[in-house]
């Protein structure tokens, strides 16, 4: 039976937890890194969660790994990682392969939308014309 996106998306639910947007920001306070893996056009067009990080999803492997040139120092395995996306899928699978690289604690906060409902503070998009 081959894999589908359901399939790697339910793997991924069951060993990353959900978090709310007050946990988020609890956890943050205490040093946790909140991490966006939207694409850059879309933190253009939408702006970002205050206080966030941003690497693609499709960088992450590379970012993640301090064996590889790409690495970025702010992935630290034994610093908590809270993830979010445009609609938390993205968020998801990231996590778990997050987990599958060894990171200890691992959280999905969803969708950026889900970071604004629960009263997130937000980094407006700049303005192109300006």
């Amino acid at each position: 039976m081959s894999v589908t996106a359901a399939n790697l998306l339910a793997a991924a639910h069951a060993v990353v937890p959900k978090i709310s947007t007050a946990d988020a920001q609890t956890k943050m306070a205490e040093g946790a890194l909140l991490l966006d893996v939207r694409d850059a056009p879309e933190l253009a067009a939408n702006g970002r969660a205050e206080g966030s990080h941003h690497i693609s999803r499709g960088m992450l492997e590379f970012r993640a790994d301090a064996a590889t040139p790409f690495y970025d120092p702010e992935l630290r395995k034994d610093r908590p990682v809270i993830l979010h996306c445009a609609s938390g899928g993205r968020a998801a699978l990231a996590g778990k392969l997050l987990k599958d690289m060894g990171f200890a604690e691992v959280h999905n906060l969803g969708g950026f939308q889900d970071w604004v409902d629960g009263g997130g503070p937000v980094i407006e998009p700049v303005d192109a014309g300006m």
